[in-house]
């Protein structure tokens, strides 16, 4: 007899029935790894085109104005991402070896949050180079020029 693809559970070898592992939330878990890192990346990279868009006001206006909260909320936005991502892959790992008895790669929504989450630590060390950037720009204000 054929074993049902789209049945809950599933028989190992021995005759015990056990739960799937690749189940709605495993896959939403291991998607949103990779969304994880790549929104934190965009959001900390998105503090450069705050910090010259507030540069070129500044300049134009020809007076100091006030830093803006928006590049300190991206600033911050973008290390929590990817703390973010790192943490809901440990989640889905715990999840996969609590509940299933399964590593995080012998899944392919656990492989491929594996894979991503990699990605996210290498790019947080970026982040949080983004962030003391944020802090100095706001304490160092700019140079007008000598037009004002």
């Amino acid at each position: 007899m054929a074993a049902d693809t789209n049945s809950p559970a599933r028989c190992d070898g021995d005759g015990a029935v056990r739960p799937r592992a690749v189940t709605f939330a495993a896959v939403a878990a291991a998607l949103m790894v990779p969304l994880l890192v790549v929104a934190g990346v965009v959001t900390s990279l998105y503090t450069q085109e705050i910090q010259h868009e507030w540069a070129d006001r500044q300049r134009e206006a020809c007076r100091e104005l006030p830093f803006l909260v928006l590049e300190y909320a991206a600033g911050w936005a973008g290390l929590v991402l990817g703390v973010a991502a790192v943490a809901v892959c440990v989640l889905l790992a715990r999840r996969l070896r609590g509940r299933y008895g399964l590593r995080l790669g012998e899944t392919w929504p656990g492989l491929l949050a594996g894979i991503s989450v990699w990605f996210s630590v290498l790019t947080i060390p970026m982040e949080l180079i983004q962030l003391y950037v944020v802090h100095t720009a706001a304490a160092a204000g700019i140079n007008l020029g000598d037009g004002c």
